[in-house]
């Protein structure tokens, strides 16, 4: 499934930094995790008992520290929301907005996605998967590194409900370039815009995001349906 390195290892979309966490960030991941948090098993998860319901399921891959994942989930109660990270840091500060927000219809697991995928999420029974700003990994040599790949949104495809969707964002316009091919490139998907899309509304711009725009600097949003 992964690409491996010349030397066998699986070649992984993420480095893991040992980012200082907050006091705060620190005692939220200490006490909240096993409240809020998801353990990765190799084996299918009951999407509807992990929430306490049936609702429309929506998985975010890499949420960073969390802020869009918080905004989206309050400003929507009826759909369930399962966020992927691997950082421990991104990890306490959204364990620490799910607490203040009192947020019922949000799930975390610190694991790579690629193996939650694979392993955990059931076939067709998402309804919309969120990859917002995902590392660009710019330098050309790196490149290979980068999570946007025909094997791995193949696996996405698979995971999706019909008529279910898959957002990405960037701020990288070669990435952003690259990402619309490999979704065009997958035969159960279909792009919903003549090329790029208008950012959903759903989606909140992030403080990074607003003064990037400010300088004048691009973002792309790419949002393709599962077919029927």
């Amino acid at each position: 499934m992964a690409e491996t390195s010349p030397v066998g290892r699986p070649i992984r979309s993420f480095v893991l930094r040992q980012g200082r966490m907050s006091v705060a960030q620190q005692r939220a991941h200490d006490s909240l995790k096993a409240v809020y948090g998801i353990p990765y098993a190799a084996q299918p998860l009951d999407l509807a008992a992990a929430f306490g319901r049936n609702a429309p399921k929506i998985l975010e891959i890499g949420f960073g520290m969390g802020d869009a994942t918080a905004a989206i989930a309050t400003a929507h109660p009826e759909n369930d929301y399962l966020g992927i990270e691997v950082h421990s840091p991104g990890v306490g500060s959204l364990l620490n907005q799910i607490r203040e927000r009192a947020l019922a219809n949000l799930r975390i697991i610190q694991h790579d996605a690629v193996e939650v995928l694979r392993d955990i999420i059931p076939d067709a029974s998402l309804a919309g998967v969120h990859i917002f700003f995902p590392d660009p990994w710019h330098k050309k040599r790196h490149h290979k590194r980068r999570l946007i790949k025909p094997d791995f949104v193949a696996l996405i495809a698979s995971k999706l409900a019909p008529d279910g969707y898959l957002h990405c964002a960037t701020d990288w316009e070669d990435y952003a370039i690259q990402i619309l091919a490999v979704l065009s490139g997958e035969p159960t998907l279909a792009n919903t815009a003549e090329g790029y899309a208008p950012r959903p509304g759903y989606r909140p711009l992030t403080k990074f995001e607003q003064r990037g725009l400010r300088l004048g600097h691009g973002v792309w949003d790419i949002v393709f349906n599962k077919a029927k």
